[in-house]
C-alpha cells in the first residue's frame, strides 16, 4: 500500500468507531440531529 491508500485506512478505522460512539452520545444527550453543514470550515 501507498502512504495514501495506509492514510484513508486509517481515518476509515477511526471513523468507523468514532461515529457510532457520537450517535449514542448525541442521541444520549437529547440532540436529535446533527448537520455536518452546522459546523464552519476551518480558514
Amino acid at each position: 500500500m501507498d502512504n495514501l491508500d495506509v492514510i484513508f485506512v486509517d481515518v476509515d478505522n477511526f471513523y468507523q468507531t468514532f461515529l457510532p460512539a457520537w450517535e449514542k452520545h448525541l442521541i444520549s444527550s437529547g440532540v436529535k440531529e446533527i448537520s455536518l453543514f452546522a459546523f464552519p470550515l476551518a480558514k
